[in-house]
C-alpha cells in the first residue's frame, strides 16, 4: 500500500511539472508574439541582398558612347550597331526615355587616341553629363585593324598581338581612371574583345592572348564600383564568321544584336 502511494506521488509530481513546463512555454510563446525580443545580429548574422544600382533619373537615361569602330557600329547595314540596339532594349525594359546624347567613337581609334580625347574639355563635359558610358577600345591596338597580323601567307601571327597587349592595357587603365575622376556616378560598360580571326588561327594561339587581355581589362574595370566588363568572346567563338561583316573584322547586324542582348542581360 505504501509503495503504491509512493508511485502515485511520483506520477503526480511528474504530471504537475509537465503541466507547469507546458504553461510556461505557452506563456513565453505568447510573450514573444506580443512583445518580440530582437535577436542579436552577432549571434545570427544575416545576409543582405545587394542593392541594385539605378541608372539615370526616374524617367530618363543619357548615354555617352566612346571608342572605336565597334561602338560606331561599323559593319552593320542598319547603322544601329550595339549602341542604338541597347538604347531600344533599355527603353523597353525600364520604361524610361533613353537618349544617346553623344557618340564620339571613331573607327580606327586606338587606346592612345582615346586617352588624348578624355583629356579634352569637350569629351570631359560629355562624360560629366552621362548616366551611362559605353566604351570599346583595344581591338585595333592588338589586331592593328587586321593589318600587320599576317605574314606573306594567310597565317595568324600571335607574336604581333602579344607585343601590343601590355601597352594597350596601360592606356586603358588611364582612360577609365580619368572617366572615374570626372564622373564617378556614371555606369561605365566596357566591351570585351573577341577573336575575329579565329577561323584563320589554326593553332588557336590567339584565343589565350585575347583572353589574357580581357582578364586584365576585367581587373581594371573591377576596381571601380560602377564599372562593368561585358564579355563577348563566347559570342563569336563558335561559327563566329556568321556574325561578322564582309570585312571579317566587325560584327554584322546579327553580331551587334548579340552584343546588345549581352549588355541588356548584364544590366538585369
Amino acid at each position: 500500500m505504501k509503495s503504491s502511494r509512493t508511485i502515485w506521488n511520483v506520477v503526480a509530481i511528474i504530471s504537475v511539472s509537465a503541466t507547469l513546463f507546458f504553461v510556461g512555454g505557452f506563456a513565453y510563446a505568447v510573450k514573444q508574439i506580443l512583445y518580440p525580443t530582437a535577436v542579436s545580429s552577432e549571434a545570427t548574422p544575416s545576409k543582405q541582398s545587394p542593392v541594385k544600382h539605378e541608372i539615370g533619373s526616374s524617367d530618363k537615361i543619357s548615354i555617352l558612347a566612346l571608342g572605336d569602330s565597334l561602338t560606331a557600329g561599323s559593319g552593320d547595314s542598319t547603322g544601329k550597331g550595339y549602341v542604338v540596339r541597347l538604347k531600344e532594349k533599355l527603353q523597353a525594359d525600364t520604361g524610361k526615355q533613353v537618349y544617346v546624347r553623344n557618340n564620339l567613337s571613331i573607327p580606327g581609334y586606338v587606346t592612345d587616341k582615346l586617352l588624348a580625347d578624355v583629356s579634352q574639355k569637350k569629351t570631359r563635359d560629355a562624360i560629366s553629363e552621362a548616366d551611362m558610358i559605353l566604351i570599346s577600345i583595344g581591338g585595333n591596338d592588338i589586331f592593328a585593324g587586321g593589318a600587320g597580323m599576317f605574314g606573306t601567307e594567310v597565317e595568324f601571327n600571335p607574336e604581333a598581338a602579344k607585343e601590343r597587349v601590355k601597352p594597350a592595357l596601360t592606356k586603358l587603365s588611364q582612360i577609365v581612371e580619368q572617366i572615374n575622376q570626372v564622373n564617378p556616378k556614371a555606369t561605365v560598360m566596357y566591351l570585351g574583345l573577341y577573336h575575329p580571326f579565329i577561323d584563320m588561327d589554326s593553332a588557336r594561339e590567339g584565343g589565350p592572348i585575347v583572353q589574357a587581355f580581357n582578364l586584365e581589362a576585367f581587373n581594371i574595370m573591377n576596381k571601380y564600383p560602377q564599372m562593368i566588363f561585358v564579355p563577348t568572346y563566347d559570342l563569336f567563338e563558335r561559327d563566329g564568321v556568321r556574325f561578322l561583316s564582309l570585312d571579317h573584322f566587325h560584327p554584322n547586324g546579327d553580331g551587334y544584336e548579340r552584343i546588345a542582348d549581352r549588355y541588356a542581360q548584364v544590366l538585369k
